[in-house]
């Protein structure tokens, strides 16, 4: 018996929870990708799986609908991995362990991967049922989409006919999104110059925790803290009252998630540590009274390591690296004047992570306004270059423009109302969607985005809803039911 059994909404569940058992992170997707493949060859249908394990079937349309033009189905495979501290979990190799509440669906201290294995569950359940009513299916489930898209990017639709693509990707049922933000990804090296220190002093872990987190593009509205930018803070007001040396600073694993956890390791003289844990606790104060709507949960703490540390970064470096945290645009810096409370633009800095030859500071850049975008990444450019680091430009990807015109648009809106009767929410997102590829890949594109209720997604406390995945897949149905009929 499956933990998703008798939930309804045909084989949804089924092959959601088959998923789940799947390991599927960003780079991981191949195991994925061949059960995918494996699947279409079990049931006869055509498949290509390319290169980078992007996977496309194909499924004639049923009695009646075989001259009707195709429509592809998309969404894509990989999932963001993160968990709780204190979690054992090997992303590479475990399976997700989930549970049902409260009409929800959660994993244990990990994020689930409703986003996006909804979609892959709600496509393979339509290549698998043989009584729908549907036009010829084109199902492109995409890999590497949390990291810069990079399935979509290198996806050839050589053989793809559609000229109509339902994107799956979203997480609120009853808004039908038509336009998404453009990115980039501004990654930032920082040349970790280091120096000798002598005996005689401590050296401590500083932590932050306790933040909420969530997706870089769809919650940085929710104006919810970002750990690395915090530890910048922290660091430099703590710099203000007591000198020290610092040896590292580390935070978050996802440049799309807004970073829940960060640590620093810093070295002093230990007659000074009661003064610096009380400063400690009033810094933390002064936090949650400043994000008490939203993070009531920040923690600030303080631990002497067991290990001796004898090598720290130069002062030059300590400043640098402290000011690049301190400095970096974060959050929401441009609100849409066209559509009432959409972001425009914004950014996030993802990952902080010290190594042997860098301090490397990892940008999620969006807008939906090409020149906004840039204006962000010159600002990140002209921080690195007052510290003498250096930036790297990748995963540069298309907004997508909304289209008021849009037949795909006009016939879910009126499916929508016709089986609720009210009208669906026409709108656009600030996240990135591969929408954006698609179109330039495939000229006259017409599209649309939709998807079941879903929270906290890039966090442990991601959850889809069961009601909504169900009604959605009834939405899902009807809609492909009235193509062209």
């Amino acid at each position: 018996m499956g933990k998703l059994d008798g939930l309804c909404g045909d084989k949804v569940f089924y092959y959601f929870e088959e998923i789940c058992k799947i390991p599927h992170g960003s780079e991981n997707e191949m195991a994925l990708s061949d059960y995918i493949v494996a699947f279409a060859k079990d049931r006869g249908l055509y498949y290509r799986q390319d290169e980078s394990h992007n996977v496309l079937i194909k499924k004639s349309g049923s009695k009646g609908y075989e001259e009707v033009p195709p429509v592809i189905l998309q969404g894509h495979i990989d999932m963001v991995c993160e968990k709780n501290a204190g979690t054992e979990m090997d992303f590479l190799k475990d399976p997700l362990d989930i549970y049902v509440e409260d009409g929800f669906i959660h994993a244990k201290g990990t994020t689930l991967g409703g986003d996006d294995g909804i979609a892959v569950a709600y496509m393979l359940a339509i290549l698998d049922d043989n009584t729908l009513e549907h036009p010829p299916i084109e199902a492109l489930f995409t890999v590497e989409e949390e990291i810069g898209m990079g399935g979509a990017r290198a996806f050839e639709p050589f053989d793809v006919e559609g000229k109509r693509l339902l994107n799956m990707d979203t997480e609120e049922e009853g808004v039908l999104l038509s336009g998404c933000a453009g990115g980039r990804r501004a990654r930032v090296y920082l040349p970790a110059e280091r120096m000798e220190i002598s005996e005689g002093k401590g050296a401590y872990h500083i932590s932050i925790r306790g933040l909420k987190g969530g997706h870089s593009g769809s919650d940085i509205h929710l104006q919810r803290a970002n750990a690395n930018r915090l530890m910048g803070r922290v660091l430099y007001m703590l710099l203000e009252k007591e000198d020290f040396s610092l040896a590292s600073v580390d935070g978050g694993n996802m440049d799309n998630a807004i970073c829940r956890e960060a640590e620093a390791v810093i070295v002093f003289d230990k007659e000074k540590e009661d003064g610096i844990r009380e400063y400690l606790m009033k810094i933390e104060n002064i936090l949650k009274e400043e994000y008490n709507s939203c993070e009531p949960s920040i923690t600030i703490s303080i631990e002497l390591l067991k290990e001796a540390v004898f090598q720290v970064f130069t002062e030059d470096t300590k400043s640098k690296v402290i000011y690049t945290l301190l400095l970096l645009p974060f959050g929401v810096q441009t609100m849409s004047m066209e559509m009432k409370g959409l972001v425009e633009s914004s950014n996030n800095i993802g990952i902080v992570k010290t190594t042997a030859e860098y301090i490397y500071f990892d940008n999620a850049v969006r807008s939906s306004v090409e020149s906004r975008k840039e204006l962000i990444c010159q600002k990140i450019h002209a921080i690195a270059n007052l510290c003498g680091a250096r930036v790297e430009e990748v995963n540069d990807y298309p907004g997508w423009r909304f289209n008021p015109d849009s037949e795909m648009l006009k016939l879910f809106a009126k499916t929508y109302q016709e089986m609720y009767g009210k009208e669906a929410e026409i709108a656009a997102i600030h996240a990135g969607l591969e929408c954006g590829l698609f179109s330039e890949k495939i000229p006259n594109l017409d599209m649309v985005s939709i998807g079941p209720e879903m929270h906290d997604v890039h966090t442990p406390d991601e959850c889809l809803s069961v009601a909504s995945t169900i009604r959605v897949w009834e939405y899902l149905k009807e809609v492909l039911r009235k193509m062209d009929h």
